[in-house]
């Protein structure tokens, strides 16, 4: 008879890791399933300074450290790819590009990833010039001219994080004013290297072999005007990770996994936890809680 686990945990991120670490106390027969690195998208992150007792940390140590946490504990991150589910009975089926496997509970704690623009360029200059991540492909255009795409918390991050590498970093946002918090706007708008672009969106990203420059479009006077750079970076928001679910679970517009205050999903015994689920903040704080939580809500489901 094929094994049937408690429960199958899809994702090692914050959220993933953190139930994992419950899961194991609880002394639950578990397993948890990892696509890439386990970590998650912190692992991106130049600094974190809002984790409470951390004053400040780099988004991978911080990573590492969870990740080496649930390992001391026991904890074996299977690295295998999550191809589809079958979550209509009790006994749920979760298809891995490795296997099938049996579980009774399942926690989706697959994230997010960065959106695109979709503009002309963009895909072609894609890992040359064109980057998604300041913190991975910043250092490769030190002393050059780059720009940031976008106007929240990552923007702005990303932009101070490449303050100290590049010669000038342009930050090109559709309005005229920026979204993130008023701490990090404060400490950009103090840097000298750092020049705004309101108004604008990107109309294309231009270059042969590699990122020359970035044309971009004035919404109010609809002017076009080129910008040369070396480096784009897009930092316009998040898509969650849900291809492998299907219809398996009830999602708002855009994609995102709705939840209860359990944090239980449309279907029981099925939990969505981190920046997957419909909510309100995307933190590795709220990550965090929602691993904690989830797994305290499915054992009283157990």
């Amino acid at each position: 008879m094929e094994k049937v686990y408690d429960l199958i945990i899809i994702g090692a991120g914050p959220a993933g890791i953190t139930a994992s670490i419950y899961a194991k106390r609880a002394m639950l027969d578990f397993l948890i399933f990892e696509k890439w690195l386990p970590g998650g998208e912190i692992a991106n992150s130049s600094e974190i300074e809002n984790y409470p007792g951390i004053n400040s940390v780099s988004g991978a140590e911080l990573a590492d450290k969870m990740v080496d946490h649930a390992k001391q504990l026991g904890v074996n991150i299977n690295l295998e790819s999550v191809e589809s589910v079958d979550l209509k009975n009790d006994i749920k089926k979760i298809i891995t590009d490795r296997g099938t496997y049996l579980t009774k509970t399942v926690i989706i704690a697959t994230g997010a990833s960065a959106k695109q623009l979709g503009v002309k360029g963009e895909e072609e200059l894609k890992g040359r010039g064109v980057s998604y991540c300041a913190v991975c492909d910043g250092a490769l255009f030190k002393g050059k001219t780059v720009a940031v795409v976008g106007g929240g918390d990552v923007a702005v991050e990303d932009a101070v994080y490449l303050s100290r590498l590049a010669k000038k970093v342009y930050i090109i946002h559709r309005r005229d004013k920026l979204r993130a918090v008023k701490h990090e706007q404060e400490k950009m708008f103090k840097l000298d290297n750092i020049e705004p672009v309101w108004n604008s969106n990107v109309v294309s990203f231009n270059g042969k072999e590699f990122l020359e420059s970035v044309t971009v479009k004035n919404k109010i006077t609809n002017e076009t005007k080129d910008l040369e750079i070396s480096g784009a970076f897009i930092a316009v928001g998040m898509t969650p990770n849900v291809d492998y679910l299907g219809n398996a679970v009830e999602q708002i517009p855009g994609g995102w996994i709705k939840t209860d205050s359990s944090l239980e999903t449309s279907v029981k015994g099925v939990y969505a936890t981190g920046d997957v689920r419909d909510t309100p903040l995307r933190q590795v704080v709220t990550s965090v809680s929602d691993g904690a939580l989830a797994v305290y809500a499915l054992q009283k489901y157990l």
